[in-house]
């Protein structure tokens, strides 16, 4: 399934597998002066390329390789006649086997699909994509990902931010996430003077600033309150029950791999409180 809408010059794609008639799981693709954010997943793949087929295309570039932003890239770069794909250095090796690197959970299979290999160009921090009217700048944000970029184009004020900010106040992390690169990175987002924010899925944020410093402030608060309970003694089930309250759906569906548990122990990976004081958590 896939929709269209128009940021005039940005063409935004929001993209599903469909199932039982509905759009399961959106993931969202930018085009914007021949450059495409991200790809979607396997399952859209076809939809996409049938949707680009009169636009101008001449680079792909990847946030991160979680399978739902890579799974039209083998599709366009084949078509494309080797259409170039840039990525952080450390998403080459998956993007180029993305089944032997990054072995997928049930959910993940169902709802967003195994993509084809694609060969990318490492970009690195602060390096910059040129279209014929835009510059974007490629910033190293891990936390969701270790290999998370974010592209800014500081002329029109535009973030495309992937999946480090896609709003809300998130109850459940999946396994591999770090919450702390993830403050730490929205931090080095909010410095900047963004004007309009474009993110991996849902709504397009008109006012980025006030809600990256909402969202920064909603993490901070939450591990400030894991930590304190962790500091009574409760176990991680407690915790994850105190701090964000009763089961999720969507726990049941990822069989855990995505869960209110992950988030308590992403907050207790280390213990410290990231600002330099000792916690005695043990």
């Amino acid at each position: 399934m896939i929709r269209i809408t128009c940021y005039e010059p940005i063409t935004r794609f929001d993209l599903a597998r469909t199932l039982l008639g509905k759009g399961r799981y959106w993931t969202t693709a930018y085009l914007v002066d021949g450059l495409l954010v991200d790809s979607g997943c396997a399952h859209s793949a076809n939809e996409l390329r049938q949707a680009l087929e009169d636009s101008p295309l001449s680079c792909i570039a990847n946030t991160h390789t979680h399978e739902d932003h890579i799974g039209a890239n083998g599709v366009l770069q084949r078509l494309r006649g080797g259409l170039e794909v840039r990525a952080h250095p450390l998403a080459l090796p998956v993007l180029a086997d993305p089944r032997g690197a990054q072995p997928l959970h049930p959910y993940r299979k169902l709802f967003w699909g195994w993509p084809t290999p694609s060969q990318a160009t490492p970009i690195g921090d602060g390096e910059t994509i040129e279209t014929d009217h835009f510059i974007f700048q490629a910033l190293y944000t891990p936390g969701h990902s270790p290999d998370h970029l974010c592209l800014y184009e500081a002329e029109q004020g535009w973030l495309f931010s992937g999946d480090l900010f896609v709003g809300g106040h998130d109850r459940a992390l999946r396994a591999g996430q770090d919450i702390w690169q993830t403050i730490a990175s929205l931090k080095r987002m909010a410095e900047l003077p963004i004007q309009r924010l474009f993110p991996g899925s849902a709504r397009v944020r008109e006012q980025p600033a006030q809600e990256l410093r909402e969202k920064i402030a909603y993490y901070e608060e939450r591990g400030e309150q894991v930590l304190a309970l962790h500091r009574q003694g409760l176990e991680v089930d407690e915790i994850a029950r105190r701090a964000f309250g009763g089961p999720m759906w969507v726990e049941l569906v990822t069989l855990g791999h995505f869960s209110r548990r992950r988030l308590v122990e992403a907050y207790l990976g280390e213990d410290a409180d990231k600002t330099g004081n000792v916690c005695n958590c043990g």
